[in-house]
């Protein structure tokens, strides 16, 4: 499991987490930060399929050029009227299939 810190996360365990993450599976490089705003490369250039995101806790999952950008929203309690998700990536020889799964409506 790879987690970064959120905007809320100010308890001292949370001090541990970094901003962002960079993590190589199975071939492919993914980027983890929290929120896109405090994004601080391109990622296609510096060779990253994913780029994994939720600040908004809103689900989405698009692809730009060659990377996927992709929110798995909140498995947690409702928030904002969104619906419960989770995400799921499967990477494969370098090749990421990404699915958003509807938990509660």
């Amino acid at each position: 499991m790879t987690a970064v810190r959120g905007n809320i996360d100010r308890a001292p365990w949370a001090r541990k987490l970094p901003d962002e993450e960079v993590v190589d599976l199975g071939g492919a490089l993914i980027y983890v930060v929290h929120d896109l705003a405090g994004l601080n490369l391109k990622p296609e250039a510096a060779g990253f399929k994913v780029v994994i995101y939720g600040h908004s806790h809103v689900p989405n999952k698009e692809q730009r050029g060659c990377v996927l950008y992709f929110n798995p929203g909140s498995a947690g309690p409702r928030r904002f009227k969104l619906p419960v998700t989770a995400g799921r990536l499967v990477v494969e020889n370098g090749e990421v299939d990404s699915e958003i799964i509807r938990i509660c409506h």
